[in-house]
């Protein structure tokens, strides 16, 4: 009997031990400091997202140009109906750590709902409301600063369009550093910031009479809406750019001295006047960044390959008038070509200020990565023979001035300078910024059998 109790003792025993551990690990996953334990989300309120970022100026359809100019108008989107179409906004953190999204938009007419995604988190926000109203998303991590790319996705509608947003939210930690985003002027933020390369002449009480540049675009860097400029100079412009899916050009423009952005308003005596173009070359005139006269070549140029522009600047004996003439190397059948001679007139100058830019003249495409690299700059005098120009200033335009956008850069690499801008990318380079670039050898050109 004594051993029957003993039994009976040790089995509860063991039994109540079990019952203590198991109570111990619940209380354990209860213990707000257990680290198992995953800690309840804020529940934010408008005041947590207080930072408004224009839809109209940081906001494209991904990866669709024509798409992101026809949705995206005034008021930011409005007639959405595509669940295809995945939106994304672009906007620059300097610091790290949560960050607070919210939507500040309507439903068209009935319920709503749409995916929200940064980095790597996604959630579902469910809209009813008719009048525009800021709601709160949610909270999501910055794991690294610089320019954060926010996905909003069709999730379902009862509506024939999905809500209209005119503002993306941001607050918390994250955003309390400096935020950058574009706040006005939609149209050239779009765009995104044009970069340049200003040369340094080697002599400059010498006149210049002749200035050669060379591009090569890399594969993929090619992007619709790019004007890849080699020879700028004060009174004009020449370079190459892809104009559309299946077009690209050959481009050559000379400013008018009078200053209008309607070249019907220049009178006669300020007026470009053409003097010869090449074999297909299209001549015209041009406005809405000043206004003169205009002429290009339709010309399938390809990325990889480097291409060879050489500019004359002839001043006349009258003292009052130039001519500026732009010749371009066709590889494909190793030829200079001319594409076009222009008079200027009240102009009496040789080669000023040459440099070279990047820009995108499509706001559908401000969404895209370019860049280009400009090697082997030379200039030969009237009466001296060809010098390079081995020293560029890296400089922007009014964009990345009013930091607006923050992705531009130039520099250096094995074949010369570059220049690369747009598409978000964080690293920027100084205004102002000098680069020397590598060594290269002399055009040989005979200038007495160019066309």
């Amino acid at each position: 009997m004594k051993n029957v109790k003993k039994l009976a003792y040790i089995v509860l025993s063991g039994v109540l031990s079990l019952f203590l551990l198991a109570c111990s690990e619940s209380d354990a996953n209860l213990d707000p400091q257990s680290e198992t334990r995953s800690k309840p989300e804020k529940t934010l309120t408008v005041e947590d997202v207080a930072i408004e970022i224009p839809v109209r100026g940081n906001t494209w359809v991904a990866d669709n140009i024509a798409a992101s100019e026809q949705l995206i108008g005034e008021q930011g989107i409005t007639h959405w109906s595509s669940q295809h179409d995945k939106l994304v906004t672009f906007f620059y953190v300097s610091k790290t750590g949560p960050i607070n999204i919210g939507i500040k938009g309507q439903v068209v007419s009935g319920p709503s709902s749409i995916k929200i995604a940064l980095n790597g988190k996604s959630k579902t926000l469910s809209m009813a409301n008719t009048e525009q109203e800021i709601l709160p998303v949610g909270v999501f991590d910055v794991v690294e600063s610089g320019y954060q790319r926010l996905e909003i996705s069709a999730d379902n509608t009862s509506s024939k369009f999905y809500p209209k947003i005119s503002h993306i939210m941001i607050g918390g930690d994250a955003t309390l550093g400096a935020n950058y985003y574009v706040k006005d002027d939609f149209y050239w933020g779009r765009r995104g910031p044009s970069v340049h390369l200003n040369f340094t002449l080697p002599d400059k009480s010498r006149n210049y009479e002749w200035f050669y540049n060379e591009i090569t675009v890399p594969e993929g860097q090619d992007t619709l809406g790019s004007y890849y400029m080699a020879n700028g100079f004060n009174g004009g412009y020449f370079g190459i750019q892809v104009n559309s899916a299946t077009e690209r050009r050959v481009l050559f423009s000379i400013w008018s001295p009078y200053t209008t952005d309607d070249p019907s308003n220049i009178p006669d005596e300020y007026k470009i006047t053409l003097l010869r173009k090449g074999e297909h070359v299209h001549t015209g005139k041009f406005g809405n960044e000043g206004s003169g006269g205009q002429s290009y070549l339709k010309y399938n140029w390809k990325a990889g390959t480097t291409y060879r522009f050489l500019t004359r600047y002839q001043p006349l004996a009258n003292g009052t008038d130039t001519d500026f003439t732009a010749y371009f190397y066709d590889p494909d059948v190793k030829q200079w070509q001319l594409i076009a001679s222009f008079r200027r007139p009240k102009t009496s100058v040789y080669l000023e200020s040459p440099y070279s830019f990047l820009e995108n003249f499509i706001t559908g495409a401000g969404q895209f990565e370019r860049m280009a690299t400009y090697s082997n700059q030379w200039v030969k005098g009237v009466d001296s023979d060809w010098e390079p120009m081995i020293q560029a200033k890296f400089t922007y335009d009014a964009t990345a001035r009013k930091a607006a956008r923050l992705d531009y850069q130039g520099g250096t690499n094995d074949d010369g300078f570059y220049l690369k801008n747009t598409g978000f990318f964080s690293e920027s380079t100084p205004f102002g910024t000098l680069f020397i670039r590598p060594d290269d050898e002399m055009p040989m050109i005979n200038l007495n059998e160019l066309p």
